[in-house]
């Protein structure tokens, strides 16, 4: 019997030029990166349109009011601390200009009320020492001056801010509320050590502190119900 094999071969020969002759779609980088870049083209329009537009419109009141916020507060967190590194105070325990102020007029605030009241330079850090009727009852550091809490609530007013005029005016008073106000806890502060000295963690670290925040606290609330621009209209 005779097999025929060519014929069969031939079959299997064409077919399989015919396979390796179709055509294929070649794989390349470049054309990779189309794909990629398309991709992410698209999940960008998504984000935009679907996602960060309507979120945004959303709490846009709360975004703008950090944005203020941290700006004002950054601001002038950088320019109080470039005058502050215009003084020594870690070799020459250079106290700055108003801090020993701020020490000026707690002294004549006690004055007038008839205590002794005198201020030392210290010897081993940058602040100053006051003593009271001879007593040596506390001491006025950078941190005691309130220049730090005057501009958290110069930021919190700006980011609630209202018309320029009455913002820039609830700025100076508000400042120089607080400015009076800590001179005044600086040398209450000081006649409450001089009789009660075992207090001294208690008054220093609980009680007057709530005084000076609780008072700028109460100024936030005036401004955001009487000035802002989220004031109620009557």
């Amino acid at each position: 019997m005779r097999i025929c094999v060519r014929d069969g071969g031939d079959i299997l020969g064409t077919q399989w030029r015919d396979k390796a002759e179709s055509p294929t779609r070649r794989v390349t980088p470049l054309f990779c990166a189309k794909v990629i870049l398309a991709s992410e083209f698209k999940l960008y329009k998504f984000v935009k349109n679907k996602f960060l537009k309507t979120y945004f419109q959303r709490y846009r009141p709360f975004l703008v009011f950090l944005l203020k916020f941290f700006s004002v507060y950054a601001g002038l967190t950088f320019v109080y601390q470039s005058y502050l590194n215009r003084f020594d105070h870690t070799l020459a325990f250079e106290v700055d200009g108003f801090t020993k102020s701020v020490a000026g007029q707690v002294q004549r605030m006690l004055a007038f009320f008839n205590y002794n009241c005198q201020l030392q330079l210290h010897e081993s850090q940058a602040s100053i020492k006051l003593i009271l009727n001879g007593v040596y009852v506390s001491r006025v550091v950078e941190g005691c001056n309130a220049l730090s809490v005057i501009i958290l609530f110069a930021a919190f007013v700006v980011a609630f801010s209202g018309k320029w005029v009455k913002t820039i005016a609830f700025l100076v008073i508000g400042s120089v509320l607080i400015h009076l106000m800590n001179v005044a806890r600086i040398a209450i502060l000081s006649v409450a050590l001089l009789h009660y000295p075992k207090q001294e963690s208690w008054l220093h670290g609980v009680v007057f502190p709530l005084i000076i925040y609780g008072f700028v606290f109460g100024l936030w609330v005036i401004w955001v119900n009487q000035f802002s621009n989220y004031a109620r209209k009557d």
